[in-house]
């Protein structure tokens, strides 16, 4: 793992409180995030709030799936709000409780069609203010570099391998950035793989309780 020592960010740019932590789960298609979000906050329980994936509630609920470079804008700036506000509303509906988000609102910059500073000033934002949200990342390298589908546990996911691995690489560049960055490599077992994901995740988490003082079930 990476990042571990590295001190948090500083204050979030767009001067509001960074007082709640907020661990942001990433990666390529396919990495497992999303299972080891669920199995974390099965085994830790309330002190855990999982914010959910923005982009697979649209997706589910109907968005449309577009390639037109228009309209994927306008979809990435969908997912970005509803990101941003799936986290205020966790965060103010359990107050001192650590944030568990399955992706951040750096993910979209991956998906824009202009390259990622383009997305940033569509989003009147900046890379670092976005970094800046989170106090965390762990990423969760896509399964698609073994050659491994990246579809069968999600049935939003319409990526191939050579797309996922990709995403994969341009989400690493932007997240990687983060001074408490952590990688979870691909590994050929998917019990290996996220069992070392959930001990990144406890650890990160441990460390977050010590430095703001958050009891385990607040």
């Amino acid at each position: 793992m990476t990042g571990s020592a590295s001190p948090g960010p500083e204050p979030r740019a767009d001067g509001e409180s960074n007082g709640r932590c907020r661990i942001a789960l990433t990666g390529g298609p396919g990495g497992g995030k999303t299972t080891a979000a669920d199995l974390f906050q099965r085994e830790i329980g309330e002190g855990v709030v999982v914010v959910p994936e923005a982009a697979s509630m649209l997706f589910s609920g109907g968005f449309p799936r577009v390639e037109e470079p228009m309209a994927v804008r306008a979809v990435q700036r969908a997912i970005y709000h509803l990101q941003r506000n799936l986290e205020d509303v966790q965060a103010a509906r359990y107050p001192g409780r650590i944030l568990v988000c399955d992706r951040g609102t750096v993910d979209g910059a991956a998906y824009w069609p202009d390259g990622d500073g383009g997305f940033f000033d569509a989003m009147s934002s900046r890379l670092e203010a976005e970094l800046a949200r989170y106090d965390a990342v762990i990423f969760f390298q896509t399964s698609a570099v073994s050659g491994r589908s990246t579809t069968s546990n999600n049935p939003n996911r319409i990526e191939g391998a050579e797309e996922a691995c990709a995403l994969d690489d341009r989400l690493r560049a932007l997240w990687s950035q983060h001074p408490r960055f952590v990688l979870v490599p691909h590994n050929a077992s998917f019990f290996k793989k996220i069992t070392f994901g959930l001990a990144a995740i406890e650890s990160i988490v441990e460390q977050l309780r010590q430095e703001r003082s958050i009891a385990p079930g607040a």
